[in-house]
């Protein structure tokens, strides 16, 4: 876990240096930033988590916790910040760790995007996820995510989270003015599809975080599941 803090650490550091540093190198080469992002976020962590000794029932349950992640995702597409896809991150997150809750939410947004659509947002989905999915792993042994007000919270935060961090994404990739002004006018106008994504994530922790958290943890405990992975 102190590795996967520091890797954090590094990781944060690296993009709000670039947002402060370079903005109009950043919007001038839109392209090479989001391959950088997704440098510094996936290497490290794709790299460490290669290192661990997998076994196949554990590859599997990675897999299937993604593609209920993903395919959930589609039918909800018709609601605007509406889906259980979050939910599902978190929950992965808490019951298996932060390297798996990252894997887990890299895969959500590419497999799904495969349904509806792929374009230059699909890195920081990946970026976006990965980290709601990384920070429910890290913070799993603390009273936050050890009780059912805890989590609620923390999804709420995390439905802003990521559409802070999207609209971050739109104002780099179409190239407009980096300025406060604009800056303000999106994540206002953004406030009710966060807040719509913010109150599922509190909708689905609420109904179904502790029956998935129970079911998760007897399939772990009873197949020896990630007991090497932290």
């Amino acid at each position: 876990m102190a590795r996967s803090k520091q890797i954090l650490i590094g990781i944060t550091t690296v993009i709000f240096v670039g947002l402060l540093a370079f903005p109009m190198w950043i919007q001038q080469h839109y392209l090479a930033f989001s391959l950088l992002l997704m440098a510094a976020s996936f290497v490290p962590f794709m790299i460490r988590f290669s290192h661990q000794k997998l076994t196949s029932r554990e590859l599997v349950m990675l897999a299937i916790l993604g593609a209920i992640a993903s395919v959930s995702r589609v039918p909800f597409a018709s609601l605007p910040s509406v889906q259980p896809s979050t939910f599902v991150v978190i929950v992965s997150g808490i019951v298996l760790g932060p390297q798996s809750g990252f894997v887990i939410g890299t895969l959500t947004a590419i497999v799904s995007n495969l349904f509806l659509g792929q374009g230059p947002w699909t890195p920081w989905q990946m970026f976006a996820w990965g980290m709601i999915g990384l920070l429910a792993g890290l913070f799993r042994n603390k009273w936050i995510m050890k009780n059912i007000v805890g989590r609620c919270i923390y999804g709420f935060i995390m439905g802003f989270f990521f559409g802070w961090l999207m609209n971050l994404w739109v104002i780099l990739g179409l190239g407009l003015t980096f300025s406060w002004e604009v800056i303000a006018l999106y994540y206002t106008s953004s406030f009710f599809f966060d807040l719509a994504h913010a109150l599922s994530n509190v909708f689905f922790i609420l109904l179904f975080s502790n029956s998935w958290i129970k079911i998760l943890n007897r399939f772990k405990l009873k197949y020896g599941l990630f007991s090497t992975i932290h």
